[in-house]
């Protein structure tokens, strides 16, 4: 069951979320924004977001960033 979401409130929220993946790995929102999409993060929001965004920032940076490196990406 798929629910309807305020495009602001979810664009909110994965700018802050964009902001928190690329403090936690030293990167710039832009460098943050095309790792995220080369590697399927930024779909795997859009296509879950009932899911992640009731999850903690902290949880959420660990899980996409482990989802990003099965799609080929490598963060240290």
């Amino acid at each position: 069951m798929s629910m309807k979401y305020d495009v602001k409130e979810k664009l909110e929220w994965t700018v802050i979320f964009l902001f928190e993946f690329g403090h936690k790995y030293g990167l710039t929102m832009k460098q943050t924004f095309n790792y995220l999409s080369r590697f399927k993060g930024i779909d795997f929001i859009d296509r879950h977001y009932d899911y992640v965004h009731t999850q903690s920032f902290t949880s959420m940076v660990d899980d996409i960033a482990e989802y990003c490196r099965r799609q080929g990406g490598e963060l240290v």
